[in-house]
């Protein structure tokens, strides 16, 4: 039971006409990395009334013996309707976390403050686990203004921030991880032990408008923190839509193919648009064919999870469909 089977697929939903800023799981048809059926009846599995009471971009991982989901602490649809520029000079600085040892029994959710004073808003949270030093690699993306601007007034753009904690409870002081000179949001991390090179794969939204932007791309370096990457694909997805953003990649444990969804949010509905490659280190992502990729509309900004049949099995009796 312990063999590699299926996947779980942790995101949100895009519901402007209800509540879909909350935390859903799909699963995987059988071990078919591309064919999913929302979980749990299509009902929210974990829900937030802390903070904003809104939670989005969400993001499972692995520690030792438990499980954490994070996830950005932000309503847009029956919020306050502040407005984009608000959430980012004056958003929660705090993440969403709950707690589980076996991915179906859940912890009630904790805020997680992350952003120092001088940031926007916390955004986008991922996490990586170091067992050798049990501790996570948290990054999330925040506007940065300088310490005489308290009142975040000047103009600033998005870096990727990384902090470390061991229990989701407290955190080191965040650095800057990724600053291109503007906006870079949404990075997803694949650490150098899954990776085929012994290399960190990331992957990365920087802003549409900006000049000579890579919209989304990936680079490759030898650690999370080094100063080596190089990129070694750019602006994926930009012959077929406007506006792409929130990268996840995973591995096919059956075939070895990797996969890269980004979400599109330039047409309804939204959602995720799929690219393959056999060759991670070579950049060369080809899309998937429209109709192969069977996953229900506005299915937003998350993580898959390899599972094995246990876990498969355990969340499909848990979370019928």
């Amino acid at each position: 039971m312990d063999e590699p089977y299926g996947y779980l697929l942790v995101h949100h939903v895009e519901d402007p006409d209800g509540y879909g800023e909350q935390i859903y799981f799909s699963l995987s048809d059988g071990d078919d990395p591309l064919r999913w059926r929302r979980a749990n009846g299509g009902r929210p599995v974990l829900r937030s009334d802390l903070g904003t009471t809104g939670v989005r971009d969400p993001y499972l991982v692995a520690g030792d013996g438990e499980w954490f989901v994070i996830a950005t602490d932000l309503r847009i649809y029956g919020g306050d309707d502040a407005g984009w520029d608000a959430w980012t000079r004056h958003g929660s600085r705090d993440l969403v976390v709950w707690r589980s040892t076996d991915l179906v029994h859940w912890s009630e959710p904790w805020l997680l403050e992350v952003a120092p004073p001088q940031a926007g808003m916390a955004w986008a949270p991922e996490a990586t686990y170091d067992p050798a030093t049990g501790e996570f690699a948290v990054t999330f993306s925040s506007t940065l203004y300088p310490d005489d601007d308290p009142g975040h007034a000047t103009t600033s753009y998005s870096r990727v921030l990384v902090a470390r904690t061991r229990d989701f409870r407290s955190t080191s002081p965040a650095r800057v991880l990724i600053d291109r000179g503007s906006g870079v949001i949404d990075t997803t991390v694949l650490p150098a032990a899954l990776s085929p090179d012994g290399r960190v794969h990331r992957f990365s939204k920087q802003d549409d408008d900006a000049p000579d932007t890579l919209r989304v791309f990936h680079e490759a370096g030898s650690a999370l923190e080094a100063d080596d990457f190089e990129v070694v694909a750019a602006r994926l997805l930009d012959h077929r839509f406007d506006h792409v953003e929130a990268p996840l990649v995973f591995r096919d444990h059956r075939t070895g193919t990797w996969y890269l969804w980004l979400d599109q949010y330039a047409v309804r509905p939204q959602g995720y648009v799929a690219l393959r490659t056999d060759d991670l280190a070579s950049g060369d992502w080809q899309e998937v064919p429209d109709g192969e990729l069977v996953l229900p509309p506005n299915t937003k900004h998350g993580v898959v999870v390899p599972l094995t049949r246990a876990q498969h099995t355990a969340l499909s009796a848990a979370y019928p469909a």
